[in-house]
């Protein structure tokens, strides 16, 4: 596995990383979840990303990473509400969230915290940011940002005292190649995609409805990017992966053989400049202005 660095925080990060969302569910025993996780970082892939709101994701990578191989890892949260007694988006509810991810994951650092997809006005009060900034000073956490799309996302890249940034980028979501990722790769700073496979909307032969795929589906539609030699799993990591301003992407999986799949994939490179321009061009042609899934 390669590894690529977070740009002026110094933390290193697998090119691929592993979304720890779908591990939160109580469906899913924990003998599973052992293996899955263990076997991620024996595969070389140190990023885990998760969240307060993602279950039993923060407690499960405590209790299977934290307490034996924390330093293999690097971890990162999200926070900014869900907090008992304290009002969401505040600079209280931020510096609880990160000490209370602490505890429940058994560690007394966080690599990386984001703020979760809190809108522009709350980030224009500044006091979310200068909580993360007072655990960062604190040696709490290592590394700040926030995680988001649209115009949320386009005004948290000018906050210069943010490091890393996290929001869906993929074949059928764009948008931000314009002008968002270069500004993060010129600032020194970095940008974690997730659903660089765009919640794999092949699956579906007809609209799925009520379900993350459904727009991504409609777009696939329209841009008709694949054909016999297009392998679209594969073309969507690498397009992502390989994209000039990420530094990582996330996908989830409880399936050895998939996570052994997608290594794979990262490992072929990138894109065949041809095949990357073809499905730069009909985005930009025909789906500039599609909004981000958030």
């Amino acid at each position: 596995m390669d590894y690529r660095s977070t740009g002026r925080t110094a933390i290193d990060v697998s090119i691929l990383g592993f979304g720890a969302g779908h591990i939160g569910s109580p469906e899913i025993n924990e003998k599973e979840i052992e293996t899955i996780l263990n076997y991620t970082l024996d595969c070389g892939i140190n990023l885990i990303d998760t969240a307060r709101g993602y279950g039993l994701s923060e407690e499960r990578i405590g209790k299977y990473i934290c307490r034996s191989r924390r330093k293999e890892a690097v971890i990162c949260t999200k926070v900014g509400y869900g907090v008992d007694g304290v009002e969401d988006w505040t600079y209280d509810c931020v510096v609880k969230g990160v000490e209370r991810a602490l505890s429940v994951m058994q560690t007394d650092y966080i690599d990386i915290v984001l703020l979760h997809t809190c809108p522009e006005w709350i980030l224009r009060k500044y006091d979310v940011v200068h909580a993360l900034l007072n655990v960062k000073s604190r040696g709490l956490v290592r590394a700040i940002g926030y995680s988001g799309d649209n115009e949320d996302l386009e005004f948290a890249v000018g906050l210069g005292d943010l490091d890393i940034y996290e929001g869906s980028f993929n074949i059928y979501d764009q948008k931000k190649s314009i002008w968002v990722l270069d500004k993060i790769k010129n600032d020194n700073k970095s940008f974690i995609a997730k659903r660089p496979i765009a919640n794999a909307p092949w699956r579906f032969k007809e609209r799925p409805t009520s379900h993350y795929s459904e727009q991504y589906w409609e777009r696939m539609k329209k841009l008709e990017l694949f054909t016999d030699e297009f392998d679209p799993t594969e073309t969507a990591i690498r397009y992502a992966a390989f994209s000039d301003g990420v530094t990582s992407v996330i996908t989830g999986t409880t399936s050895k053989s998939h996570l052994d799949q997608n290594i794979a994939y990262i490992k072929s490179g990138a894109l065949e400049t041809d095949k990357y321009n073809r499905i730069k061009d009909k985005y930009f042609s025909l789906g500039a202005e599609w909004r981000s899934e958030v």
